[in-house]
């Protein structure tokens, strides 16, 4: 009899993205448009964090909006209902109540050493919150209800990630192996995509400046205006420079979306002005973002399928949480229904 060979199970990796703003095109390059191919490699489940959201005060109908785009858009990407969990973080209660079990094993110190609170505390002093200072808790369980095994992050984002291992670990040494202690994912480097209009600041939702940041739903009218009028430099020379971080930037957005190298770049655009530069650049991402655009507005015209697909979202990610809040609730010594 021929002998069966046992398929290795993909490890789980779990992202998470809030819906306080269309992402941007650094957030596009340097993490989403990747996040397609996790799909092939993991066993994948993504989520739209709108409880996380509500630490700073929302508008609820723009929340509302936000929320059903964001969804939109991580569908037009390329993200497949039938090969990742896709849902919405709201719509799974298990992530609240694991959320209030680990505050109970996580310490008032730690909690006050994220870099996240004292900043958010500073932003928004009228609002110090109690969800603001317990949101690693939150976030501790997004991760171990799904028992991931991977969680991708970027450098600003390893403190989330060190207190939920933290967390994991001091629960399962007093009660057996309850969570997997996920383990940080370095993806393949993206783009560090920086303000058009600051190039010595990354590309950000928050900049103040309207000029700076590009939307991945932004027309192309006017994604060709704000590339035209990126900040640069007296000099009129299209290369790779220390001091030269506007057209540096520009540089790694061309690249990053037609995949030419710098030295290819510098040769194709010899003798040639800023101008013409800002507009092939301004023209390749209009280029790159055309599909995605298109699927986008596809699926916010067919709000019964955006609705059917997070309905399903939900059910799994309820299957499979569930499972995990149960053993940590026997575990801790609470009745079964």
């Amino acid at each position: 009899m021929a002998e069966e060979i046992k398929k290795e199970r993909k490890k789980r990796s779990l992202s998470l993205i809030q819906p306080t703003s269309i992402p941007t095109l650094g957030n596009y390059l340097g993490a989403m448009k990747g996040w397609p191919d996790f799909q092939n490699d993991f066993d994948t489940v993504f989520g739209i964090a709108d409880l996380h959201s509500i630490t700073v005060r929302q508008d609820p109908q723009k929340l509302r909006q936000q929320t059903t785009q964001l969804y939109a858009l991580l569908l037009a990407i390329g993200l497949d209902p039938d090969k990742s969990i896709l849902f919405v973080q709201s719509h799974v209660p298990q992530h609240s109540q694991l959320g209030w079990l680990l505050n109970c094993y996580t310490m008032f110190g730690e909690l006050s050493r994220m870099t996240q609170f004292k900043d958010k505390s500073k932003q928004h002093a009228d609002n110090v919150n109690a969800g603001l200072f317990t949101y690693p808790c939150l976030m501790a369980a997004d991760i171990l209800l799904y028992q991931a095994d991977v969680v991708p992050v970027g450098a600003d984002q390893k403190q989330h990630l060190e207190i939920a291992r933290d967390i994991a670990e001091r629960f399962n040494g007093i009660y057996g192996n309850v969570f997997t202690v996920p383990d940080a994912y370095i993806p393949k480097a993206g783009a560090r995509v920086m303000s058009l209009a600051d190039p010595s600041r990354k590309m950000s939702k928050s900049d103040p400046n309207p000029k700076g940041t590009v939307y991945i739903t932004d027309e192309p009218s006017v994604i060709m205006k704000k590339f035209k009028s990126a900040v640069t430099d007296s000099d009129t020379c299209v290369r790779y420079a220390e001091g030269k971080d506007g057209i540096n930037n520009l540089m790694t957005i061309y690249s990053a979306v037609t995949g030419d190298s710098f030295e290819t770049i510098e040769a194709d655009f010899s003798g040639k002005g800023y101008g013409d530069f800002k507009k092939a650049v301004g023209e390749a991402v209009i280029a790159e973002l055309e599909p995605v655009q298109k699927k986008y507005n596809e699926y916010m015209q067919d709000k019964a399928y955006l609705q059917e697909q997070w309905t399903k979202g939900a059910e799994l990610a309820q299957r499979v949480s569930q499972r995990t809040l149960d053993k940590a609730m026997k575990k801790i010594g609470f009745l079964a229904k």
